[in-house]
């Protein structure tokens, strides 16, 4: 039986910890299993303003722009949940400019995030992020965006229960949950507090374990791809622990990858070879930067494992983040979070 650990927020206290690893966020895609046209904009407070001469806005094309007047949306140290894996300023980060660039499109501008809008809309609704740290980083952040919106009197709970951490809000009876897997079908690396493996071992034909998990979700938020990109990967066709599985190491990460989708349906930036985002302090401003880590073949990938699910009828929302991402080389944890093993020079 799974073991489950509740949490009541008015202590505001978490007796249970996780090892886990950061990372960059590259691709994200939303299946929503009730979403509506207009269903994107419950996050704002008015509709996306164009400008005049653009019918179109590209949301994903554009800068980061310091801001220090609006900015940041919530503070670690008031937030209930900021784990340990990206807490910069608990693990004495003292540079905290990276908290204060907002996202520009070059087309259109984007109003501020409202949380009474969103846990409004999330009313009597379920929401789930699947994937690895990427998305239990954006998993934690929703939770310190929607605080400020929820009574401090309000009955709220954070439950750990297996792969799961799960935060109910009574009042709108809503809740948001955070389900670790990592590489989206079964694997080695399944278990969210021992995953750290010499060598992974994919069930590519095999989600039904996981997907029991969220079946009754209203909204379901995936990301994969960073735990794709090892050279070498063993393939598993059977059932782990079976003397009847067969196991093969395969290259060609591209297969691999759009293998399990079709299943659910440092010198980059001209620093020296081998550094890294210690003691970063600002984005990539260059808007031609393109990360070498960065595979245009794999979204092709994405996009046509979705193609492929929007002529079955089900609505999917692509949500392409990697560029904006990419340029964050100062947002990234560095050495400013916990480690389970002692750092190197």
């Amino acid at each position: 039986m799974a073991n489950m650990h509740k949490l009541v927020l008015g202590t505001w206290k978490i007796r249970y910890k996780f090892h886990f690893i950061a990372g960059i966020l590259l691709i994200a895609f939303v299946i929503a299993a009730l979403y509506t046209t207009g269903y994107s904009r419950i996050f704002l407070e008015q509709q996306t303003t164009p400008n005049d001469s653009i019918p179109y806005c590209d949301l994903f094309s554009g800068k980061w722009v310091y801001d220090n007047i609006s900015y940041p949306l919530y503070k670690e140290q008031q937030c209930f949940l900021v784990e340990d894996a990206f807490a910069c300023e608990k693990y004495g980060r003292k540079d905290l400019k990276y908290q204060k660039w907002r996202w520009q499109p070059h087309d259109c501008d984007l109003p501020r995030f409202n949380a009474t809008a969103l846990m409004e809309n999330l009313w009597g609704k379920k929401l789930v992020f699947v994937g690895d740290s990427l998305n239990r980083n954006q998993f934690g952040s929703m939770l310190c965006l929607i605080e400020p919106a929820i009574p401090p009197t309000s009955s709220k709970s954070l439950i750990w229960k297996g792969n799961s951490v799960i935060f109910n809000a009574t009042d709108y009876n809503a809740t948001i949950e955070f389900y670790w897997s990592p590489l989206l079908v079964e694997s080695n690396c399944d278990d969210i507090a021992d995953h750290r493996v010499q060598t992974r071992i994919i069930r590519v034909k095999a989600i039904e374990k996981h997907a029991r998990q969220w079946t009754d979700a209203d909204i379901l938020v995936f990301d994969s791809f960073m735990w794709w990109l090892k050279p070498n990967m063993t393939l598993l066709w059977g059932l782990f622990g079976s003397s009847d599985a067969i196991f093969k190491e395969v290259g060609m990460r591209q297969l691999r990858y759009e293998m399990a989708l079709n299943t659910c349906r440092g010198e980059d930036w001209g620093m020296e070879t081998g550094q890294n985002c210690y003691n970063e302090t600002d984005p990539i401003l260059n808007n031609e930067y393109w990360g070498s880590a960065t595979d245009r073949e794999m979204m092709q990938i994405v996009e046509s494992a979705i193609h492929k699910l929007e002529t079955r009828g089900l609505k999917v929302e692509y949500l392409n983040i990697t560029q904006l991402s990419d340029y964050r080389k100062d947002a990234h944890p560095s050495v400013h979070r916990r480690f389970w093993v002692p750092l190197t020079e």
